[in-house]
């Protein structure tokens, strides 16, 4: 069936398309009597006003953008995106507003998507992930002019409004958890260095080791996958002093690193403790269940669609850590 137009109620209802333009955006022009009737057509054949037309018009798309510079198979494993977009949509789809997600390869590329995104009108802003260091869609983004929250901290988002959490806090409270324990050599199984909040987790995490005389604290970065995870684990476990405790940066490599364990005919605990970063059902299914750092990463996601929704009804937002 083909999607009912305007001039499909014009018909209906013995009038002109542009009597049918001005009573549905209800401008004058036209009665009382034929405007009713020609929302009541509008209503029965199921016609809805074309989003990207309104949009040239100066309307608003009723979307917000989401790139992605990964690789698509990375977002089918990794539960934090897919737990990240959940608390997007739980916020924009009461609203009626749509999520155009795009999976890039660079950010090159995403910046490109961002200019498409703005000129074409397809978008009334973006949330941002994944912040670098020095990273350049911040300024791309605030020469554009166009709204943006960016999910990472503020030391690096420029004039962007930032949803964060405080990964350097989170990194001190596990070591210092684990040091309680009486573990003195500890290993960090990390992210993708470029990221920033991997550069704020190696630095804590060097400070916290330091200050309580760790002397043994390697970290080793990572793709964040399963098969990375497990090279890396192989690397410190084989090591001539191997750690007691390894603290990995998501759960998957951290089950990449019991496995690795088991094969290598080693006990966790026993031999070495896992702390998992961010807790997800692979943390709790594997035996023995892993310790993890548990953040509703949902609410995650839903803070920054509340934030950039703000953003679009001109309130002045200052961020907001999670």
């Amino acid at each position: 069936m083909r999607r009912p137009t305007i001039a499909d109620i014009a018909e209906r209802a013995g009038v002109s398309k542009v009597a049918v333009s001005y009573a549905l955006n209800d401008r004058p022009g036209v009665s009382a009597e034929t405007r009713a009737l020609i929302k009541q057509i509008a209503t029965e054949i199921g016609w809805r006003p074309n989003s990207a037309a309104k949009a040239l018009n100066g309307a608003r798309a009723r979307s917000v953008g989401l790139a992605v510079a990964r690789p698509a198979r990375t977002l089918a494993i990794e539960p934090f995106f897919m737990e990240l977009i959940s608390g997007i949509e739980s916020e924009l789809s009461p609203l009626s507003f749509a999520l155009t997600l795009q999976v890039v390869d660079d950010h090159a590329k995403e910046i490109e998507t961002y200019h498409r995104w703005w000129g074409e009108r397809r978008v009334d802003g973006v949330i941002v992930v994944d912040l670098h260091v020095d990273d350049p869609r911040v300024s791309e983004l605030q020469g554009l002019d166009m709204p943006a929250v960016v999910v990472g901290d503020p030391s690096a988002a420029g004039d962007l409004t930032a949803v964060w959490s405080d990964d350097a806090e989170a990194i001190r409270e596990t070591v210092s958890y684990l040091y309680a324990l009486g573990h003195r050599r500890i290993a960090r199984i990390a992210g993708l260095p470029k990221l920033l909040h991997t550069r704020l987790r190696d630095e804590a995490f060097t400070a916290i080791c330091e200050e309580f005389g760790i002397a043994g604290h390697p970290v080793v970065h990572t793709d964040y996958t399963g098969e990375e995870g497990a090279r890396a684990t192989r690397r410190v476990i084989s090591s001539p002093t191997p750690p007691t405790a390894i603290v990995y940066d998501n759960d998957i490599m951290a089950v990449a690193g019991l496995s690795v364990a088991q094969e290598m005919r080693l006990s966790v605990p026993a031999d070495f403790s896992i702390v998992a970063w961010d807790d997800s059902p692979f943390s709790r299914v594997v035996r023995p269940a892993l310790t993890a750092l548990t953040r509703d990463i949902p609410a995650y996601g839903a803070h920054a669609a509340r934030t950039l929704l703000s953003l679009l009804e001109g309130e002045t937002i200052t961020g907001y850590q999670d």
